[in-house]
């Protein structure tokens, strides 16, 4: 036997209707429609039956469906506008367009005045920076040769040594002249690194060597870049200029070489 269907319910037959031509809405919305429907109706057929009492209640209804469009059109506009602020709040949180100087500091081998630094806030600090930049790097490249690295990696250290040997050289006078006295030894941090690197030693060494000279070289360009917005001394400029070129030209090395092989 075919089974009954069940006969809809009054409310599903008008709520269809309403709902297709005005989206969807709430029980409460409906059923204060109905009522309104139906006293309009029973008003002009059956003038004789409205009590007085009814039209309050049908302004009552009015009012209500009047507050639960408005709270539903409210809704709406509220969660657009939260949206739409949401947006332009994370539009203006997005960093902005790095200016070129700042891009070409962030491609590899260049120096970035606004990344990491070694001290640098006047002229003598500056140098003893510089000079323990020199130490550091011929320190740990005369290490790297004890330890009997070859091929690019040799070829690397015995550069390292060279370069920044004479980089102390040319800056001497300069220290002089302002009176500093520059430092001959690596920096605390670098000195508390040696033990480590001692124990290391093939593979592993070189490994690790050419990431520190990476990482040493990038602190050393950003600094001299740094300093020299800042420096008056017609002198460290002019050092400046001539050794920036040679330490970016180091990171340029130790960054395509980040795999080096003894």
């Amino acid at each position: 036997m075919r089974a009954k269907k069940k006969p809809a319910h009054y409310l599903d037959s008008y709520r269809a209707a309403v709902v297709g031509s005005q989206g969807l809405i709430t029980e409460r919305q409906l059923l204060a429609k109905m009522f309104v429907i139906s006293t309009v109706i029973t008003h002009f057929l059956f003038p004789s039956l409205m009590l007085r009492s009814t039209l309050p209640l049908l302004g009552a209804c009015l009012i209500a469906l009047s507050s639960c469009s408005s709270s539903t059109d409210t809704t709406s506009t509220t969660t657009a506008t939260g949206a739409a602020a949401d947006s332009t709040a994370a539009m203006a949180g997005a960093p902005a367009a790095d200016s070129s100087a700042s891009a070409m500091g962030a491609m590899a081998g260049k120096a970035d005045p606004k990344g990491p630094t070694a001290p640098h806030a006047d002229d003598k600090e500056f140098m003893m920076s510089a000079a323990h930049s020199d130490q550091n790097e011929i320190q740990f490249s005369k290490m790297a040769l004890a330890k009997g690295v070859t091929g690019m990696t040799k070829t690397f250290a015995e550069k390292m040594i060279a370069d920044h040997t004479k980089s102390t050289a040319d800056l001497k006078p300069i220290a002089a002249k302002a009176g500093v006295t520059l430092p001959t030894d690596m920096d605390a941090d670098h000195k508390a690194m040696a033990p480590m690197m001692e124990k290391l030693s093939g593979q592993a060494f070189a490994d690790k060597y050419n990431t520190q000279m990476v990482a040493d070289h990038q602190k050393t360009a950003n600094t001299m870049a740094a300093h020299m917005q800042m420096t008056k001394n017609a002198d460290l400029q002019k050092f400046i200029s001539n050794t920036l070129p040679v330490v970016e030209s180091h990171l340029s090395m130790a960054d395509k070489d980040s795999k080096m092989k003894m």
